[in-house]
């Protein structure tokens, strides 16, 4: 079963399904900037775009483009911005 779940008043969409393995969504973030929390660890990959990633506790910004991935731990926050739409898939990791 497919979930459609809306963050940021439209501004980030994205669809949930079950991968053979894990829990994923594919999305898009329009362009901006924005803070996640996740409870669990996360792998995205952006699939068209660019995101610049700032980890908890630091200052600096991180690019990724497309086919590119990053990690992001459990109960933790993260930003990200994009100056245009940027489609990613997130794999959840289960502990």
């Amino acid at each position: 079963m497919l979930k459609v779940n809306e963050y940021f008043g439209g501004k980030v969409k994205s669809i949930g399904f079950k991968t053979a393995t894990l829990p994923a969504t594919v999305g898009v973030i329009v362009a901006g900037e924005y803070e996640f929390s996740t409870s669990s660890k996360e792998t995205m990959v952006v699939i068209s775009g660019e995101l610049d990633v700032q980890y908890p506790g630091e200052t600096t910004w991180q690019s990724f483009t497309d086919g590119q991935a990053f990690d992001v731990e459990s109960n933790s926050s993260f930003k990200v911005r994009t100056k245009s739409d940027t489609a990613y898939l997130c794999k959840f990791w289960q502990s």
